[in-house]
Order: structure tokens, then C-alpha cells, then sequence
């Protein structure tokens, strides 16, 4: 039996806002942006070169979900970027000022640094 992760959901406050930070600035493809109905889209965004999980952009609606912008995790990290050259990439999102809350460090597990989204989620870039 094989199964994986297809989708995982990220609920923003902006369908463009966010299709513009995870392709433009961190060059993420925009797999499909479907229309649902007049408020709703299905948006999948995943990073190059990825095939098997992607990120659901879901809009939020209404209070409570509006409240978990930015804090699915209650403030720990919550996604974990992989790359295959860590520091061109962190030099890249420096360049686009993407905003890092922890500086590299090294780990037994690799060279990491922590960033956050538009939207207040953090992120492991590792390598």
C-alpha cells in the first residue's frame, strides 16, 4: 500500500496576496486556481520540483476562521522547506525581504532558518 499527504490546507485572508508571496517571492508553482463559486477558489501552490503535496490556499471565512490566520500552530513552526542549497536560497529570500525571526544555525539534522509568511505563519527553510 503507498498513501501520502496530497494537500495541506493554509488558510490566508487573500487568494492573490498569497498566490503573489509563494510564487513570486518563494517561486513556488501555482498549480490551479479554479473558481468555486463567487467567494471561493481551489488554489494549490507547492514548491518546484515537488510532486506529491501541495499547499491549499483557502480563504477565510468568517471570525473564527479569520482568528487562525497566521497561528494554525499556536506560534510553533509549521512548515518545513526543504532545498537542496540552503544558502542560495536563503540569500534569495533575503533579496526579496522575505523576514526571518531566527538567523541559520546548524543542527544535526542540517543548516536551518526560521521565516515567516505574509501571513504570520513560520517556516523551517532547511538544507
Amino acid at each position: 500500500m503507498k498513501q501520502f499527504i496530497t494537500h495541506i490546507t493554509l488558510v490566508v485572508n487573500d487568494y492573490d496576496e498569497a498566490i503573489q508571496f509563494y510564487v513570486e517571492k518563494l517561486n513556488f508553482d501555482l498549480v490551479e486556481d479554479t473558481p468555486i463559486n463567487e467567494n471561493k477558489r481551489w488554489v494549490l501552490v507547492r514548491p518546484r520540483g515537488a510532486f506529491e503535496c501541495s499547499l491549499l490556499l483557502a480563504k477565510a471565512v468568517g471570525d473564527e476562521q479569520k482568528s487562525r490566520i497566521g497561528q494554525q500552530t499556536g506560534g510553533r513552526v509549521f512548515l518545513f522547506l526543504r532545498t537542496d542549497d540552503f544558502w542560495r536560497d536563503y540569500r534569495a529570500m533575503q533579496d526579496k525581504n522575505i523576514i526571518f525571526v531566527r538567523e541559520p544555525r546548524a543542527e544535526p539534522y542540517g543548516t536551518v532558518a526560521v521565516f515567516k509568511d505574509p501571513f504570520g505563519n513560520l517556516w523551517d527553510l532547511l538544507g
